[in-house]
């Protein structure tokens, strides 16, 4: 497995497509392990550089009814066992300053939710580990003012950071994905990552949950590569219908390998083509 700073260089690459991808939230050992195994065979094949990704806790469900993982401590074990046994690079979401430490032992890079990223504090805790850091912008932000979220992350001194495009609030229960984000945030100096299936999520539109249109999420991870996106973020499962958390807005995963191919060849034009 690559050291945290190939993993790096591999994010900063511009000859390779970037996957973050994996479950929304850790249900089991078992299944973390089928999808890791699933999507590096298939980012070998293709040349992908590819970290997982699984939350070991979802914070901000829409109801205290909802699933949100398995915790913070068992969570991470099974992380760690990802990352030894399928042998990639692991990412997680961390929620407060006291979790940052914790999880910094266990994963690669260290995931910022949209609605955290302007806490300075878990900004700062999480820059101070060393880790790379991928800030999710805001649906409430403009891209441009995630160059101030950039700004906390380097005054805590780090360098490793990425932001990622996950949609902005559209109305009510809506996301809008704004291609003109990607090339204002790539003027940070820094990875841009394109979230795919979170800008097709409807937001409490579930009621009690939120729902979303799991079929354009390629179309806008397409897009985004054109636009000049590093990377993108896509949650999978075996069976989207049957998942904890997110469903509605994840891509099963027997449709990754062909959807990765695709998203390949596009990757591929948009450099061509600068």
């Amino acid at each position: 497995m690559l050291n945290d700073s190939a993993i790096w260089k591999s994010l900063n690459s511009p000859s390779r497509l970037s996957l973050i991808a994996g479950p929304c939230a850790i249900e089991n050992e078992k299944l973390c392990l089928r999808i890791a195994a699933s999507l590096k065979k298939t980012c070998d094949k293709l040349g992908i550089n590819y970290i997982f990704k699984a939350s070991y806790d979802k914070a901000n469900r829409t109801s205290n009814q909802s699933f949100r993982g398995l915790g913070l401590e068992n969570g991470l074990q099974i992380l760690a066992r990802v990352r030894t046994d399928i042998g990639v690079p692991v990412l997680t979401d961390v929620h407060t300053e006291q979790q940052v430490a914790a999880a910094a032992e266990v994963v690669d890079a260290l995931q910022i939710p949209a609605f955290l990223c302007r806490q300075t504090d878990l900004i700062a805790a999480a820059a101070k580990t060393g880790k790379i850091v991928n800030v999710k912008k805001g649906q409430f932000l403009s891209p441009q003012e995630m160059g101030n979220v950039v700004k906390k992350a380097e005054a805590a001194g780090t360098k490793k950071i990425c932001v990622t495009e996950r949609g902005t609030t559209f109305g009510y229960n809506n996301l809008v994905a704004d291609m003109r984000s990607i090339p204002i945030m790539s003027r940070f100096g820094y990875p841009v990552i394109f979230d795919a299936t979170h800008s097709v999520q409807l937001p409490g539109g579930g009621g009690d949950k939120s729902s979303g249109q799991r079929e354009f999420a390629p179309v806008l991870a397409r897009c985004a590569l054109i636009a000049g996106a590093n990377g993108v973020f896509i949650e999978t499962h075996p069976d989207p219908e049957h998942a904890l958390s997110d469903g509605p807005n994840m891509i099963p995963l027997a449709e990754m390998p062909r959807l990765l191919a695709n998203l390949v060849k596009v990757h591929t034009l948009a450099r061509e083509a600068k």
